[in-house]
């Protein structure tokens, strides 16, 4: 386990677990937080030890978003390339957790505000507590509800119509009206363990396909009908070379599990 001040990093069998650790600040993110998860994120992608991905929160909250004191009032003493620098560093985040070839799970154990709700939107499936809530406020501070990439990536979970109200009005909404609207996946009294156990899942599963399939849902998002047909014919194809799809059927014959390969092996079947 590592603790790089801010956050906790584990792994396990593959599944990296990202703790954020201020509790008595609801786990709310500071200038060095951001950077540093920022760029924990891009060099995942080089770890092949890793297969998937949680993050979570310690204590009673998820994350609060950005800390009041140090971060929201040193704003007003920035100029406008001051401010841009620091936004373009939020943004950042939100585009590593979609960019990292892992799928990544939020296990959201608590409140999800501004910069934590935008997090949790960003991974691939979120897995709520009951207690759970989520809330994108930016409005409420005088602030655009589009921030870090909210009003691209809301729209895609719940639709055009309930995300121009939860970026416009900033209201906080609890688990199960999350749940109801497609917001998160479950809720489960102990959401972490939920988690867990599916990015075990994951881990356990094909890495190179799983990363394939990270890669055409994002990439799909602006293509027409025609062009996502041909580029998963072709990115299905590639997976067709992976040594991991003669391994499942290999597996299938013998009727046993099959056992598959890392990300470090995909293009080992391409000869």
């Amino acid at each position: 386990m590592t603790d790089a001040g801010g956050y906790r990093v584990s792994l396990a069998d593959g599944v990296a677990t990202i703790v954020l650790s201020r509790p008595d600040r609801l786990n709310s993110l500071t200038f060095a937080m951001y950077e540093a998860l920022r760029d924990l994120f891009a060099s995942m992608n080089d770890d092949p030890s890793v297969r998937s991905v949680v993050i979570t929160g310690e204590g009673r909250g998820f994350c609060s978003g950005g800390d009041v004191d140090a971060i929201i009032a040193t704003l007003f003493e920035r100029d406008m390339k001051g401010l841009l620098s620091f936004t373009r560093v939020t943004g950042a985040l939100i585009a590593n957790i979609r960019k990292l070839r892992r799928p990544v799970i939020a296990a959201v154990n608590g409140v999800a505000v501004g910069a934590g709700a935008v997090i949790a939107l960003a991974c691939d499936m979120r897995i709520a507590s009951p207690s759970a809530r989520f809330g994108f406020v930016f409005p409420k501070v005088g602030l655009s509800g589009a921030d870090m990439g909210a009003s691209y990536l809301l729209p895609r979970v719940v639709g055009l119509g309930r995300a121009s109200e939860l970026l416009f009005l900033g209201d906080i909404i609890d688990a199960a009206e999350a749940y109801r609207i497609g917001l998160v996946n479950r809720v489960a009294d102990d959401c972490l363990s939920t988690a867990q156990a599916i990015a075990a899942r994951l881990a356990s599963g094909p890495a190179f396909a799983h990363a394939m399939t990270k890669q055409m849902l994002e990439s799909e998002h602006t293509m027409t009908l025609d062009m996502a047909i041909e580029s998963e014919a072709q990115a299905q194809a590639i997976c067709m070379m992976h040594p991991d799809f003669r391994a499942a059927f290999e597996a299938s014959k013998a009727k046993i599990a099959p056992r598959f390969s890392g990300l470090e092996s995909e293009t080992s079947g391409a000869a």
